[in-house]
């Protein structure tokens, strides 16, 4: 099950032979005003034509796969990871369970999703998934994306860049709320439908019909439902399971300075942005705040073991602190001012994905943390959504601060009283939850001293020269992580690639298996056999990868996976009591879902790189993306792998691949 909980950071829609990037930029939208009297000019990031959630009712729904075709998948999945004599096992078992208890389990799923027809097979046992995990969401589950630097330098100073963040947060949280956001489409002929009259025209087509409209004209709208969790959200902890908070009602930001905890409005009565002068003052207010950095800092509780946070969190509300948690939770979200200046990318991952446990609320829909030098990133808690609705997010908020910043490093702060309007949270904590903050931030400090994080920069090569090899670039990127684990560790192990299945109505991810028996053979004969094989012969089984990657690609954005199916009906089974059947008690099943390899993608204007923890103790995290000219990893580890060399034999792995694509010849191992 552990395996199951895999924190994906960004989970795309890919298109690469069929696949397709994910196009999260609201581009060429027309100014429309939907509100009775004029809004002012910042109050609105724009205006579409189109509303927000227009397509959201006819969003096709998500599919489930036939059985025979999980079972054909899960199988061509295993092949390479098992022995024959193993293989033989799974195939029965496999077999035995299509004919038995698993068409049974596939009969009632069926009919169970066409009671529920205002959601998908996936959506409620995800969540469930989710909430009911008991890890601490630090390393098991937050991600972190990080913003690129304003490319004017200036407003890149903290209160320059804490100021204008904030303010376009809540100029996207206005324009999706008074649904004139910009829905969020993937165009396969932007020509066509990513035109002012296009949108014209559907916008007066019925909600009902709305998404056959778009699809005629080859554009396919996103599930946009996680959209309303990212605002005035927060994950709170119960015993067993934690439930989602969203308070709509709150106008006020939290805001993290030493571990100290304040809180001010930032929306007014009339629910208009606060001016963007008074926001500064706040905020120049916090970052020149003398208190100390308190002793028993609350927000490392955040960190914990979720039943022990859940107990510790009711001793918190008996000790007289429901009020203050309550500001907390019903925050419109979290902004983390650090007083650290960043070294380099290692120390900026280091600090986005975890920092020093003090000054996060990683229970937060999503944290905005900033460096003292202007370093940048959003931090989501995993549980409410997934990568979409985040990285819409970021792109919105570099997009606007970048273009239209609201103040600048002239701007003189308002004369107002902060000290009024801003409130320090104290609060009321006896000797257990002293000693409960103390432990937290013991075992905090233990789990994040395991982990190593490094990066690698392959320069020789990129998006450009595979296209124009015809290949998909996801596949040979994929392809170059089989091949450098295999040089490192002489085998092929179980990978994870997360896909976003937001193309249908409350989709979440589905998950591609890059480990395959075009991949192993291709890495064996690059790595093992270096000069048996002639250049046409590799550059054969590069294309062999790249089209059944595409192939798998498209399969899981299309919903047609098995992962998710399987563990649909593994939940239906364990709700329904029943024992757990032999396909899930084999050990191969176990060994598949230990995904050592855990990765996935992401390339964006606002992004430069973004990243996670193992999801099992000896295994990666890779984070990574294939640009243009170049491609990047981003690898964590724990101490059960060596992340160095593993990057070193990634780049080696390139290397080979390109000089073949080259048309030369390997040099011989010696």
């Amino acid at each position: 099950m552990a395996s199951l909980l895999s924190v994906q950071c960004v989970a795309s829609l890919r298109r690469s032979g069929g696949l397709v990037h994910l196009r999260t930029s609201a581009l060429g939208v027309s100014q429309r005003n939907y509100s009775k009297k004029e809004a002012s000019p910042f109050e609105y990031l724009h205006q579409s034509v189109v509303p927000s959630m227009h397509y959201q009712k006819s969003l096709p729904r998500l599919p489930i796969p036939k059985l025979e075709e999980t079972m054909k998948r899960y199988l061509a999945a295993q092949r390479p990871l098992l022995d024959d004599d193993q293989y033989r096992t799974t195939e029965k078992l496999a077999q035995d369970f299509q004919s038995g208890v698993g068409k049974q389990l596939h009969e009632e799923l069926v009919a169970q999703d066409k009671r529920n027809k205002n959601t998908s097979y996936i959506s409620g046992p995800w969540f469930d998934m989710y909430l009911s995990a008991r890890d601490s969401v630090v390393l098991n589950f937050n991600p972190f994306m990080h913003f690129n630097l304003d490319p004017n330098p200036e407003y890149n100073n903290q209160l320059v860049r804490a100021t204008n963040m904030v303010c376009s947060a809540v100029r996207f949280m206005k324009t999706l709320r008074a649904g004139v956001l910009e829905p969020e489409v993937f165009h396969l002929n932007p020509a066509k439908s990513d035109t002012d009259g296009f949108k014209r025209l559907i916008r007066w087509v019925p909600s009902s019909l709305s998404w056959y409209g778009a699809y005629m004209m080859n554009a396919y709208p996103l599930d946009m439902s996680q959209y309303y969790r990212l605002f005035n959200s927060t994950r709170i902890p119960k015993c067993g399971r934690d439930e989602l908070f969203t308070n709509e009602k709150g106008r006020h930001l939290l805001v993290m300075r030493k571990g100290n905890m304040y809180v001010f409005d930032i929306v007014d009565k009339d629910g208009n942005l606060v001016k963007p002068a008074e926001i500064q003052s706040h905020l120049q207010y916090i970052l020149s705040d003398p208190t100390p950095a308190p002793a028993f800092p609350l927000g490392v509780l955040t960190s914990e073991n979720r039943d022990t946070w859940a107990r510790l969190r009711e001793k918190l509300i008996a000790a007289g602190n429901a009020e203050k948690l309550n500001l907390v939770d019903s925050a419109i979200f979290c902004f983390s001012l650090d007083d650290e200046t960043m070294r380099d990318h290692i120390h900026i991952s280091h600090n986005m994905l975890h920092g020093d446990g003090c000054n996060r609320w990683y229970d937060k829909s999503f944290s905005i943390i900033l460096t003292k030098d202007g370093q940048a990133s959003i931090n989501f808690e995993h549980s409410w959504g997934d990568g979409v609705a985040v990285l819409r997010l970021q792109n919105e908020i570099f997009k606007d601060t970048t273009e239209q910043p609201l103040v600048h490093p002239g701007s003189v702060a308002a004369a107002v009283d902060s000290a009024s309007a801003v409130r320090r949270l104290e609060f009321r904590l006896d000797s257990e939850l002293e000693n409960g903050i103390k432990n937290a931030k013991e075992n905090f400090d233990s789990a994040v001293s395991e982990l190593t994080i490094d990066a690698m920069e392959f320069k020789k090569g990129g998006k450009k020269q595979l296209k124009k090899s015809k290949l998909s670039p996801d596949a040979i990127a994929q392809l170059a992580f089989q091949m450098g684990f295999l040089r490192q560790y002489g085998e092929t192990v179980a990978t994870y690639e997360s896909c976003s299945t937001a193309a249908f109505k409350h989709g979440r991810t589905e998950t591609i298996r890059p480990a395959t028996s075009f991949t192993k053979q291709c890495a064996h004969a690059f790595v093992c056999q270096p000069g048996q094989h002639s250049v046409e012969q590799l550059q054969a089984m590069l294309h062999e990868c790249s089209k059944y990657h595409g192939q798998l690609t498209k399969e899981a954005a299309m919903g047609q996976g098995f992962d998710r199916h399987l563990f649909a009906l593994r939940y239906l089974a364990n709700s329904k009591g029943l024992a757990l059947q032999d396909l899930y008690t084999d050990p191969a099943y176990a060994a598949i879902n230990h995904n050592i390899l855990s990765t996935s993608t992401l390339t964006s204007p606002a992004v430069n790189l973004g990243g996670f923890a193992p999801v099992v103790p000896d295994g990666f995290g890779v984070g990574y993306g294939v640009h243009d000219d170049w491609i990047g990893c981003n690898v964590s580890s724990y101490p059960a792998r060596n992340v160095h060399e593993f990057l070193q034999c990634v780049h080696k792995s390139l290397e080979d691949i390109f000089t073949v694509l080259e048309g030369k010849t390997l040099v011989k191992k010696q």
